[in-house]
């Protein structure tokens, strides 16, 4: 309706998809030009963003390219928006319905199998429900079912990549090496899991005893793998929730809606969310600060 066309360039692994949505759009009768579907690398991408006909750059991916992204357009004139990487806390008041607490924190890191910028990968709870806590989401965790991602009976389907698979692998020894106590359950089994045949299935992580400068704390794992500290004051909880050099999203837990303002309103985070995680709104910008990107979408 503006005049405006877009080219996407998706990333390698999802090419059948854009390629499928640009056929759904040509069925339903969208002019010619207006949506252009481009395959290739990463090379291709960077020559397509860099090209002199682009006026506007919109990267969705991970921090390093779009740090790569950014110097390469650098003085350009180019618009450009980068929605990247998060490590987004779910910050747990011992005043929340735990219940409700273990049903958003699974929506938070295990949907899509932790493969969302703005997944809940870090757990802060307050000292005094710890184990209440932990205990209740170890035994929600036995019985989320793996299987093809197609199964409307499954909860979670393998990984993107092998190369993914191995990295998501890494980061777990990595934590185990650090001190971190690895819980990872499934199929009403644990360590090792009982997963379905294949090897890019990996299990629902829950890691205890990190501390706050541990790996698996700091770097985006892009995985089902969930850190958990304990925090004792909301102002140690908003320190620790803030201590990470992203800034996607975050969700605050509690039935006393004043705290939750309060927390909300100091967490560092495009998006905050009170009580859930991962609700999206046309009507509501999505972004991030610091190394999660900048400028909005929607």
């Amino acid at each position: 309706a503006m005049g405006n066309t877009v080219v996407l360039k998706p990333a390698t692994p999802t090419r059948l998809s854009a390629l499928l949505f640009a056929e759904i759009c040509a069925e339903a009768g969208l002019p010619p030009g207006v949506l252009n579907v481009v395959t290739g690398g990463g090379r291709m991408g960077s020559m397509l963003a860099e090209h002199a006909d682009i006026d506007k750059v919109a990267f969705t991916g991970s921090t390093g390219i779009g740090a790569l992204l950014r110097r390469n357009l650098a003085g350009s004139g180019k618009k450009i928006s980068l929605e990247l990487g998060g490590k987004s806390p779910v910050v747990v008041f011992d005043t929340a319905d735990l219940d409700n607490v273990v049903e958003g924190i699974v929506n938070a890191v295990y949907f899509n199998q932790g493969q969302v910028c703005s997944a809940g990968s870090r757990l802060l709870v307050q000292q005094p429900i710890y184990e209440k806590l932990v205990n209740k989401l170890k035994t929600r965790m036995r019985t989320l079912r793996l299987g093809h991602s197609l199964d409307k009976c499954c909860d979670m389907g393998p990984l993107n990549t092998l190369s993914h698979f191995k990295d998501v692998t890494h980061h777990v020894d990595t934590a185990r090496a650090e001190g971190g106590e690895v819980y990872q359950a499934c199929n009403g089994s644990a360590n090792p899991p009982n997963l379905p045949d294949g090897e890019l299935f990996f299990p629902p992580t829950l890691i205890t005893n990190v501390q706050s400068t541990s790996t698996i704390v700091q770097e985006e794992v892009f995985g089902p793998v969930l850190a958990v500290q304990t925090f004792r004051t909301p102002g140690e909880a908003i320190k620790l929730a803030n201590n990470t050099r992203y800034g996607l999203g975050a969700s605050v837990w509690t039935e006393k809606m004043s705290l939750a303002l309060e927390v909300a309103l100091s967490i560092k985070a495009g998006t905050v969310w009170v009580n859930g995680h991962n609700m999206f709104d046309a009507a509501s910008g999505f972004g991030g600060f610091r190394e999660s990107g900048f400028g909005r979408d929607g």
